[in-house]
């Protein structure tokens, strides 16, 4: 018997097993998912391994807990109120409505809930780049009231997608006007490739215009575009095949920055 006992963990939403002295002190944690055996104490690597030994899935790495880089560091020092790492897509739509619902019998829908719809179609989509090497951050806030509805980051470099709610619809883009189905043509590419430019300021790198449409009948692009990539809510996935542009470092370094609510107060 080694005297240590295994205690299962979740940390942001990953399994952790702890290995513990019996006044409870932690000496080692196992993450299953990076096949590592962290080690806080080198004298008790022959008990940690036999009490870990059930629980082990294949070959591991053993030794010290890694450095923690200065991404994580800064991850770290951020107040909660400041991440915006955990705002849900559509999340500004979401807590207005929870605030006004808004009456219960209308001849129309509301288009808030349209426009959520349609932010949470396309943040979804974002969300599972993750496996990727990528993040997305949902419902960025910016001085004024304005807000970026999703904000990607990965190895292919920055995104700023703006969502548009086209169910079934002909969607028409002749730069800068887009045109839904029979409604008037509105100068939306104005407003994305501006929500580009502040996140760049913001960030100080490189930020490409998306145009995201949420499940549209049909999309016509009569001229090419300058600068901006209009996607259909199915075509994001595209977005992991680039590459070449960002470093795994660089890309949590920019993560880091970009979910900090302070970095979006100057622009």
């Amino acid at each position: 018997m080694t005297g240590l006992r295994v205690v299962p963990s979740w940390r942001h939403g990953q399994e952790r097993l702890y290995v513990c002295l019996t006044d409870g002190r932690n000496v080692a944690w196992y993450d299953r998912e990076a096949a590592r055996v962290n080690l806080l104490s080198e004298d008790e690597r022959e008990g940690v391994l036999q009490a870990l030994g059930p629980f082990l899935t294949g070959p591991v790495t053993v030794g010290p807990p890694p450095v923690p880089t200065p991404a994580e560091l800064a991850r770290l020092s951020l107040p909660p109120d400041d991440d915006l790492a955990p705002n849900r897509p559509g999340e500004a739509l979401l807590v207005a409505l929870d605030r006004e619902p808004g009456p219960p019998h209308r001849l129309r829908p509301d288009p808030r809930r349209r426009a959520l719809a349609a932010e949470q179609t396309v943040g979804e989509a974002l969300d599972r780049l993750d496996g990727a090497g990528w993040h997305a951050l949902h419902s960025i806030p910016l001085p004024g009231g304005d807000r970026i509805h999703h904000l990607a980051i990965g190895p292919g470099g920055l995104f700023a997608v703006h969502t548009v709610y086209a169910r079934k619809q002909k969607v028409t883009v002749a730069d800068p006007m887009v045109t839904l189905g029979r409604r008037e043509p509105h100068p939306l590419l104005r407003r994305v490739r501006a929500d580009a430019d502040r996140a760049s300021y913001a960030l100080t790198a490189e930020v490409h215009p998306v145009l995201a449409l949420a499940e549209p009948a049909d999309v016509t692009i009569p001229a090419p575009l300058r600068e901006v990539r209009v996607l259909k809510d199915t075509e994001l996935e595209g977005l992991a095949r680039l590459g070449g542009v960002l470093k795994p470092a660089d890309v949590e370094a920019l993560h880091a920055m970009a979910r900090d609510r302070g970095t979006w107060r100057r622009v």
